[in-house]
């Protein structure tokens, strides 16, 4: 707009901004718990510890989102299990995610059940096609097929997704764990095909799950669609000047995505929350999520 504003003011008005939507926030985290299936992520951001020195520590913004399409950013200090546990703390649902280790006290409490990704699946043999190709071709070839389904059952109902991929996608699944044991003895345990093989056949009964319920995806993409917001605007803003900043960061990502998920234009629901949460009741703070302020705005 032409407008000279210091930069300390800037910083300010981000903080304040991310302080009055907190409660939509926590609507969004309270709207993605009360769902029984949740997709989750995570990435890297630099936290300036010291501002003289100009030090700064790698933490990072986990990624939650629920099938509605609502996604909620929760910032920790390290990759730990601690993060994904306080966050799922009493949920009970289907974690769709990477095999990272840090999710699985979540399902050794036996309320929380794994489902794989087959996009991570794939990269591993993807990653080996320029060294062992003739190794890495027919599986790639037999994901392929996997996909081939799902773009048929795209826009199907959960239980016609479920028939389609019972009558199509199990049958592809035994010849791929067939193809697994086969392999197996071809290559070595630390060549790009073994590393392969070894990550599907420790995520096995996950990478499966996906046919057990046609609500389910094959793959964690649109999770990890959502995190490239973070990823370009990281190459901008560079690091979060403080733990505090990272923390408003997630509120800010979280109500900015869920907006653009809901096709809501940011710009113009931002301005129009931030006018109008000060004075809203505690209670009708649902009413102003990206969803509910679009139905409310087409109707009128």
């Amino acid at each position: 707009h032409g407008v000279e504003i210091p930069k300390a003011t800037l910083c300010n008005w981000v903080r304040d901004g991310a302080d009055q939507v907190m409660p939509l926030y926590d609507a969004l985290k309270k709207g993605i718990l009360a769902q029984d299936i949740i997709q989750s992520d995570d990435t890297t951001v630099q936290v300036q510890e010291n501002y003289r020195s100009g030090g700064s520590k790698r933490c990072f913004l986990w990624e939650y989102r629920g099938l509605d399409g609502v996604v909620v950013f929760d910032f920790t200090t390290s990759r730990s299990r601690a993060g994904p546990s306080a966050f799922l703390a009493g949920w009970k649902g289907k974690l769709q995610a990477d095999a990272y280790a840090g999710y699985h006290a979540l399902y050794a409490t036996g309320n929380v059940v794994e489902v794989g990704c087959w996009a991570h699946a794939r990269r591993y043999f993807f990653e080996a096609l320029e060294t062992e190709p003739d190794l890495a071709v027919p599986f790639l070839a037999d994901i392929r097929r996997l996909y081939a389904v799902e773009a048929e059952a795209r826009g199907k109902t959960p239980d016609e997704r479920n028939a389609l991929r019972a009558e199509k996608s199990v049958p592809l699944l035994a010849e791929i764990a067939q193809l697994l044991d086969s392999c197996q003895e071809l290559t070595l345990p630390q060549n790009g095909v073994g590393k392969a093989i070894r990550y599907a056949r420790s995520n096995w009964v996950a990478l499966n799950r996906y046919v057990e319920d046609g609500r389910l995806e094959i793959d964690n993409n649109a999770c990890e669609r959502q995190m490239r917001a973070v990823a370009v605007g990281r190459k901008n803003w560079l690091f979060a000047g403080s733990k505090d900043g990272g923390r408003r960061a997630a509120v800010l990502y979280s109500v900015l995505q869920s907006a653009k998920a809901a096709g809501v234009e940011p710009f113009a629901y931002l301005r129009d929350v931030l006018e109008r949460i000060g004075t809203t009741p505690a209670d009708r703070v649902v009413d102003l999520l990206p969803a509910n302020w679009k139905a409310a705005r087409a109707g009128r």
